[in-house]
């Protein structure tokens, strides 16, 4: 059947001709246009002509990498203050984080401190707004509540196993 060809073989008018001529298509069963096709055909045939892709041009796109002066701070801040959650439902919502960098930026407007030192003030300076930023809590193992488990080496671990598999295998003669 026709549908199942694709346009570039032939045009449409060449495979509807070609099923009226074969029996497929009734003569009152023909398209409105083709008698005006017929009468006036193109000057040029539409053909199917696939377009050319050129492989061997690989242009080289570059992104450039989009670095804020506050993404630095963003960074720190989340690195030692607890991550919030958002409220999106309000539209004018601004998060701990966006505060914090704001008052870091008006800060440093103000002052010649050092980054480290201008981030602590920061940190002050939103707590006496009454924000409390919390810290990330670190747990650190102490050397007394270490336990013994975790000082055995995996070779000792690995001759106590062969060393019990040794005393099962052997048959027990009485």
């Amino acid at each position: 059947m026709a549908g199942s060809r694709l346009e570039r073989f032939g045009t449409v008018f060449t495979r509807v001709r070609d099923l009226m001529r074969s029996g497929v298509i009734k003569q009152s069963e023909k398209p409105i246009w083709y008698d005006v096709y017929e009468a006036f055909p193109p000057k040029r045939d539409p053909r199917y002509v696939k377009p050319h892709a050129r492989h061997d041009i690989k242009k080289q796109e570059t992104v450039s990498e989009i670095f804020y002066r506050e993404d630095k701070v963003r960074a720190r801040f989340y690195e030692e203050y607890e991550a919030e959650f958002f409220d999106l439902s309000k539209s004018n919502f601004v998060s701990t984080c966006q505060r914090f960098v704001e008052k870091y930026t008006e800060l440093k407007s103000n002052s010649e401190m050092d980054d480290s030192a201008l981030f602590t003030e920061t940190g002050k300076a939103l707590l006496k707004e009454g924000l409390i930023l919390r810290r990330k809590e670190i747990h650190f193992i102490s050397e007394e509540s270490r336990s013994p488990v975790l000082e055995l080496e995996l070779t000792d671990m690995l001759a106590e196993q062969q060393a019990v598999g040794a005393d099962t295998d052997t048959p027990h003669t009485s």
